[in-house]
């Protein structure tokens, strides 16, 4: 019985990760598509396109703190089943909506659903995880992540390419999206212990204090993957004139991240949170600035596995340290707060990056972006260490 318990392949650690590829397959399916169906279906312009589909993000930015809390508050899995009943509906709402206005409010809108499930998905993970294994399978957990984000643009591409249809590239979100809450439905979590006396209302619930280091490194990094994973197309085709290369570099990078995960999940297991995050920023780093100063094509697409590799080592140790941070009813609050770390931080890298284009070049762009860098990897070795050590809470 024991053995069993402490298995990490467990069925709804299973479904779980089922539950999380579909969710972000079903939305990196259609991400490349969007833009050239709103310009042809709604007639949309460059920069209309940019403000319809910008809408997705910020909604998701904003809900992910009251997330964190919803999910810490509330029954987890009422929660998660709840955000994507509202993700299947609003992927009908892509084929219901015959203006822009009404496609722009259904996109908005989404981005709340998908924000709230992956803070509740991901929490659910840690909780059905026999915290012998948890390390491991934070770790493994990101893996359908990098699958989905790696396969489901070029399945998109391909099947417009082979039927020129919108609408069946629409119903395959639908679809995908419907089964992982099928099977997600079926999960069974741990019962929650109540709560003793009811807790103030506090900024500590809706944004981890004790890990605001954590946050910080985190933020740093998300500028500097918004630079890249935005921008490199253009920046590639001026400098190397390379243009289709872009499907092949994120393949590579999703690539560097599983191998990573895979070859990093001894050292999680025993508990080596602060050896894998230290290699890891240190190896981005090295990524990064390959990518900026190299003009061959082996250090353009070397630059992909090498930010893949690093970035791979680098989530799942410091997710840890976060959530070894947390009280177990703070689990949901940590999430959302390194996620929303992340999404402000690429949110801040797309606008720095096109301001600095606008002004300069493209390489006044990518140079900031290894300064920030190593600004977040100082973050890491000089705060974020000495606070994980100070304040990690010791589960059973």
């Amino acid at each position: 019985m024991k053995m069993e318990k402490e298995r990490l392949w467990n069925a709804n650690y299973n479904k779980v990760m089922f539950s999380n590829f579909a969710l972000n397959f079903s939305f990196y399916v259609l991400t490349p598509l969007l833009p050239l169906y709103l310009s042809e279906h709604f007639a949309a312009t460059k920069d209309v396109i940019g403000l319809v589909l910008s809408g997705y993000t910020i909604t998701a930015l904003l809900f992910r703190p009251f997330s964190g809390y919803i999910v810490d508050t509330f029954s987890r899995k009422a929660v998660l089943l709840f955000c994507l009943l509202l993700n299947v509906v609003f992927f009908l709402g892509y084929l219901a909506a015959s203006t822009l206005l009404l496609f722009t409010i259904v996109r908005t809108m989404h981005g709340a659903p998908f924000g709230g499930a992956t803070v509740a998905n991901s929490t659910i993970a840690i909780d059905v995880l026999p915290s012998s294994r948890r390390n491991e399978g934070i770790g493994f957990y990101g893996i359908s992540n990098n699958i989905a984000t790696a396969i489901a643009p070029t399945i998109g591409i391909s099947v417009y390419k082979m039927t020129g249809n919108f609408e069946m590239l629409f119903w395959m979100a639908f679809v995908v999206a419907f089964l992982g809450m099928a099977v997600v439905a079926t999960t069974q979590t741990p019962q929650r212990e109540p709560e003793s006396g009811k807790r103030p209302l506090s900024l500590d619930r809706f944004f981890l204090l004790r890990g605001w280091t954590l946050a910080l490194a985190i933020a740093c990094f998300g500028l500097c993957y918004g630079i890249l994973s935005n921008y490199l197309a253009i920046y590639g085709k001026e400098r190397l004139g390379i243009t289709s290369g872009t499907g092949t570099y994120f393949m590579l990078l999703s690539l560097g991240l599983i191998l990573s995960r895979l070859q990093g999940a001894t050292a999680l297991r025993k508990g080596r949170l602060i050896r894998n995050a230290s290699e890891g920023v240190l190896i981005s780093t090295i990524g990064y600035t390959l990518f900026t100063i190299s003009d061959s094509m082996w250090g353009y697409y070397g630059s992909a596995l090498l930010i893949g590799l690093g970035n791979g080592h680098m989530w799942p140790a410091i997710q840890n340290m976060i959530i070894g941070m947390a009280h177990h009813n703070e689990r949901g609050t940590a999430n959302s707060t390194l996620l929303t770390a992340w999404d402000l931080g690429v949110g801040l890298g797309i606008l720095l990056g096109g301001v600095l284009a606008e002004l300069f070049d493209y390489g006044a762009a990518f140079w900031s972006m290894v300064i920030v860098h190593i600004a977040g990897v100082a973050v890491y070795f000089l705060l974020v260490r000495q606070s994980y050590i100070k304040h990690r809470i010791h589960l059973p």
